[in-house]
């Protein structure tokens, strides 16, 4: 069987301009052509998986015949050698290192930062405001991670950066990741130079940071201290400054990104859907009545965990890759090592054969009953199998926590005439969402 081309190639440049142009709408329809469709990125030759079992065999069946593909190479500069960019045994060793930070402890006092941020951002707010809401959102998540991360004074300078710095990284990120390698070296083009220079002043905060810690020596309880003082169980061995490096900005970068992402499509999505908005608030006003959520309140909270799923179903990450580390055979294909393998969260999660009406906001999709009748692989916000995101439970925790403080005290409503467009590069990211914030009372 001959596996089909995608439609929309063009020479030289193969599939980049259909693909950066539609985005989304580009992915989403490639199932009406296989299972399996090849695509062309430049001189870059891949598969796109577009069946939910394909999927699960290549992240969780068959995963360490995997690993990072293309796309994570040209992260690489930036993101070095963390979770999200290591393979094989290293991975692993890392992933043991790092698994305590998210320890159900931890979390726990986690918690009582997500809180405190959230409530410090809302502060700020005044009745009949408009709010650049998607600013606030994003500023939120990457404080709270960062103050996970750090505890000391110089550790509130990374954090302001981090604010600064990483929206850019992850808008660009994803551009330059699927355009020509060659043009990414241009530095005239003016998101080449504004990528660079973020990421220029993070890797200087953040390297400082370490630096200072490992002048005093202290551990402050913050995570930068648990991945400096974590050693290996079976060597004895500590982390570099370098992998702490990398991990941390690995951490930033992931802690921030999805969930600065989908609580600003949350509270979008409440206020065009009030009927869902009513059921999240009797829901927090049961559970809590009136009180402020504690961490051992967040799993109580069914249905607000089931708005945040089909958030999550609805704006997940775009794409990411994986490459043959052996021969491996799908679908009764023979492929070889070194092919790479193209998988879309949202064209998945967007697929009308597992979806029903995907293109509709419906929390009751999530039901105990309906999620269990789901194919594995038909929704993957955080990955799956061993390379599944390492702190998928601190993001539901966060975005449970955010929204039931933010809905004790507001109502974020769309401000008439400003339509939100969306800008599709590594996630579905709100081009701006002005918001005007309406206090409960």
């Amino acid at each position: 069987m001959t596996i089909p081309v995608a439609p929309g190639r063009w020479v030289l440049l193969g599939h980049t301009v259909p693909m950066l142009r539609r985005r989304t709408g580009f992915t989403e329809t490639l199932y009406e052509h296989g299972d399996i469709v090849r695509l062309f990125l430049g001189p870059l030759h891949t598969y796109f998986l577009t069946s939910p079992q394909l999927v699960h065999q290549v992240l969780v069946t068959d995963a360490n015949s995997f690993e990072k593909g293309a796309i994570f190479d040209r992260f690489r500069p930036f993101m070095g050698n963390g979770l999200v960019m290591s393979a094989g045994s290293f991975h692993m060793r890392q992933r043991r290192l790092v698994q305590p930070a998210f320890h159900r402890a931890r979390l726990a006092r986690y918690a009582e930062t997500m809180r405190r941020v959230t409530n410090e951002t809302i502060d700020a707010w005044q009745p009949g405001e408009v709010r650049e809401f998607d600013a606030d959102m994003q500023r939120m998540a990457v404080t709270i991670v960062g103050e996970t991360l750090f505890a000391t004074e110089l550790g509130k300078r990374a954090i302001a950066e981090a604010c600064r710095s990483i929206p850019i990284v992850l808008k660009a990120g994803m551009v330059r990741a699927l355009t020509p390698s060659v043009l990414e070296r241009v530095p005239v083009v003016p998101a080449n130079r504004r990528f660079d220079e973020a990421v220029d002043r993070l890797r200087k905060i953040v390297l400082d940071v370490i630096t200072a810690w490992r002048a005093d020596g202290t551990d402050h309880g913050d995570l930068l201290s648990m991945l400096l003082l974590a050693q290996d169980a079976d060597t004895g061995e500590k982390m570099s400054d370098q992998q702490v490096f990398d991990e941390v900005i690995t951490l930033l970068t992931a802690g921030s990104e999805t969930i600065g992402v989908a609580l600003t499509w949350l509270f979008y999505e409440l206020s065009k859907h009030p009927d869902v908005e009513r059921r999240v608030r009797a829901e927090v006003d049961e559970v809590l009545g009136g009180r402020a959520i504690a961490f051992e309140d967040v799993p109580k909270l069914e249905y607000t965990r089931q708005v945040i799923n089909e958030v999550l179903r609805m704006y997940p990450i775009w794409i990411f890759m994986r490459r043959a580390r052996v021969d491996v055979e799908l679908a009764g294909q023979r492929l070889p090592a070194g092919t790479e393998f193209m998988l879309s969260p949202h064209a998945l999660h967007h697929d009308p054969r597992f979806h029903d009406e995907p293109g509709r906001f419906d929390p009751d999709r999530w039901t105990a009953e309906r999620a269990a009748s789901l194919p594995k692989g038909a929704f993957i916000p955080f990955g799956a199998g061993n390379r599944q995101c390492i702190g998928n439970s601190f993001a539901y925790t966060e975005m449970t926590i955010a929204v039931a403080t933010i809905l004790a005290r507001w109502r974020l409503v769309p401000v008439p005439g400003k339509p939100v467009r969306t800008t599709v590069t590594s996630a579905a990211y709100p081009n701006r969402m002005p918001m005007t914030a309406v206090p409960i009372t």
